[in-house]
Formats: C-alpha cells, sequence, structure tokens
C-alpha cells in the first residue's frame, strides 16, 4: 500500500507544495512545529535514510538546505531546524523549520490543527522566498 505521502505526491491527496523536482518535493506539513514547517520527500517511497540511494540523499539535503535558507528568510528566524525522525510515516522525510529557540526542535509539540489560512500563507512566503533566491524553475506554480 502507499504511503500516505506517495499519495500525496501523486495527487491522490491534497499537499501545499512549495518544492518539486524529478526526485524531490516539499510540502507543508499539516502537523506544523513553527509556521511554515516543511518536509522534503523523495519521491521513492523508501522508508529509511540510510537505505536511500547516496545521490538522491544528497539532493534531499541540498533541497532541504535551500528549504532552510527560505524559511530563515521568510520568516525572519535566526535558524532553520532539519530533522530526520521518520517515526510518523513509513516514507523518507526531511523536517525543515524556521528556528527560534531550542524548544522548536521537539516534535511533540507540533500543533495537530493549524488554520488553512497559516498553512496557506506560509506556503506563499516560501514560494516567494524560493522565488526571490533564483529557484523559481523548482517553486510550483
Amino acid at each position: 500500500m502507499a504511503s500516505v505521502f506517495s499519495m500525496i505526491i501523486a495527487g491522490d491527496l491534497p499537499g501545499r507544495f512549495v518544492w518539486e523536482d524529478e526526485d524531490v518535493v516539499a510540502f507543508l506539513t499539516i502537523n506544523p512545529i513553527t509556521q511554515g514547517h516543511t518536509l522534503v520527500v523523495p519521491r521513492a517511497e523508501i522508508d529509511q535514510w540510510q537505505d536511500l540511494d547516496g545521490e538522491v540523499l544528497a539532493k534531499c539535503t541540498r533541497v532541504a538546505q535551500v528549504i532552510g535558507q527560505a524559511v530563515r528568510a521568510g520568516f525572519d528566524a535566526p535558524r532553520a531546524g532539519l530533522l530526520i525522525a521518520g517515526m510518523e510515516v513509513p516514507h523518507l522525510h526531511l523536517h525543515v523549520f524556521p528556528a527560534f529557540t531550542l524548544h522548536d526542535f521537539n516534535i511533540s509539540g507540533a500543533d495537530p490543527s493549524p488554520t488553512p489560512e497559516s498553512l496557506d500563507e506560509a506556503q506563499a512566503t516560501i514560494k516567494a522566498a524560493l522565488r526571490e533566491a533564483g529557484h523559481g524553475a523548482h517553486v510550483p506554480a
């Protein structure tokens, strides 16, 4: 059975995408630690990060770095957090989020019900920051 992330990538479930290329996508999580919390996900449905092809893992990391720069700029955050947890969905995903304090690295403190408006605003902010940084070719319309 396909993971929930594979269903989002395929368009079978809705997702607020901020990045798309042939190997990697990035979309907002529905349970953000902070506004702008984005998941960087390989299109290939691989559960464990150490099982992913090294080149694709490196690409996920490069995309996470670009998303990290965008969330820092877009949300005026002193840091961008990066976590690989993988306990919630059996499909590799890198959590990238604006980080203001060490508490922001605690996934268990995620908001279980953000408003659609806050998610839409975060998506627009990240997409604008990515375009501003010259990554518009990977920002979906």
